[in-house]
């Protein structure tokens, strides 16, 4: 559904309203989804540079902190979302319906780009980042309607508790050991029983059934942050606890790395501490220059992204269509782009880049002219 509105931001999608809205956090939805393109469509995906590409098993790569670093801030956005009609006495069934209603279309757009761009049901793959998204987006919608935050806080620690458990200490069907291995391990195990359709990898899927317990996580991390942001206490007060507790969540993140090693394609507990904990450190700054000091300069990049979130994802899919399935004399515009930059003497992996920073551009021209025509997409 198309809404027009006098807003600056989506009603679905609003983090707060009035004089109490954070632009920083309006600014960072926006330049993640940016970077979620510049890793999503690289000119060249053989020529990339290593923080530009996700790690291939165990460690932490730039691009690996994109995905959980969205889920932190839908978490935040619930709060700002639901918190005022909760106080207000808001009918829960009203919120439910709506909850679940937008859930399901996001899976539903999700399925849609799995099926771009031929529409081969027969090797339709039903995971993706949009139907993660789908999934934390209610879990955590409910859960934030029904508990408080030191609820919420034992349901995220019982539950990175539980899977780190369940993945170290089940031993992998057939194989009479725990496996941490790609494809051989509980989670794909799972997936290779109850997961529908084709798997990402062949025998295993990044967005598999169990890792979307610890994923949940994520979400729950920025609840929490939500809640900080909201509470009476001072600015200043904010910032020194999304600092504090971003560190010391990094570090027990980064100390349980080495015994259950951080990785995103298991969403491992170790991840979700790193990577909220570097969420929270860096909302935290940027809470601090933007909404406190002021200093919005260059932020209006990200809040014309982050405007239409969701359909600039959408919409880079479809132009992808355009800009690297389509053949030009028998090439297609990405592989005729990066082919002249790099008969310059440039780097193919710099060309790769320039490649994917143009798309970037590319789609940022959609965004700005929704936004200035304040028309703003929602599921």
């Amino acid at each position: 559904m198309i809404t027009p509105t006098n807003q600056s931001i989506p009603p679905t999608e609003v983090l707060s309203s009035g004089p109490n809205r954070l632009i920083s956090l309006d600014t960072l939805r926006g330049f993640t989804i940016a970077a979620m393109l510049l890793v999503n469509f690289p000119g060249d995906g053989q020529h990339v540079y290593h923080p530009l590409q996700h790690t291939t098993w165990n460690g932490l790569s730039f691009t690996d902190l994109i995905a959980p670093f969205f889920l932190f801030i839908i978490g935040v956005s619930i709060v700002f979302a639901y918190s005022k009609r909760l106080e207000s006495g808001a009918p829960k069934g009203g919120l439910y319906r709506r909850i679940i209603v937008r859930s399901l279309k996001i899976f539903a757009v999700g399925m849609f780009l799995n099926l771009l761009p031929t529409f081969d049901f027969s090797n339709l793959r039903w995971t993706g980042t949009l139907h993660r998204i789908a999934f934390v987006f209610l879990i955590c919608s409910v859960i934030f309607l029904n508990t408080n935050w030191k609820q919420q806080l034992w349901i995220g620690i019982v539950t990175l508790v539980a899977y780190w458990l369940a993945v170290t200490q089940i031993p992998t069907p057939g194989y009479g050991k725990v496996m941490l291995e790609p494809g051989i391990n509980l989670v794909a195990w799972f997936d290779n029983l109850y997961l529908p359709g084709r798997m990402w990898q062949g025998t295993w899927d990044p967005e598999s059934i169990l890792s979307t317990f610890p994923s949940v996580v994520s979400g729950l991390t920025g609840l929490l942050a939500g809640r900080l942001l909201i509470s009476g206490l001072s600015q200043l007060e904010k910032v020194a606890y999304l600092m504090t507790v971003g560190l010391f969540t990094a570090a027990a993140g980064y100390l349980w790395h080495l015994t259950f090693p951080c990785n995103e394609n298991l969403w491992t507990s170790s991840f979700v501490l790193i990577t909220s904990g570097f969420a929270a450190l860096l909302l935290g700054a940027v809470y601090f220059l933007v909404d406190i000091l002021g200093r919005t300069g260059g932020t209006r990049p990200g809040i014309i992204f982050g405007a239409n979130a969701i359909a600039v994802y959408v919409m880079a899919d479809l132009l992808s269509i355009i800009f690297y399935y389509l053949k030009f004399g028998g090439q297609s515009l990405n592989e005729h782009a990066v082919r002249s930059i790099t008969s310059l003497g440039f780097d193919p992996r710099f060309s790769s880049m320039c490649y994917a920073l143009f798309f970037v551009a590319v789609n940022f021209i959609p965004a700005y002219m929704l936004y200035r025509k304040k028309i703003f997409i929602k599921l």
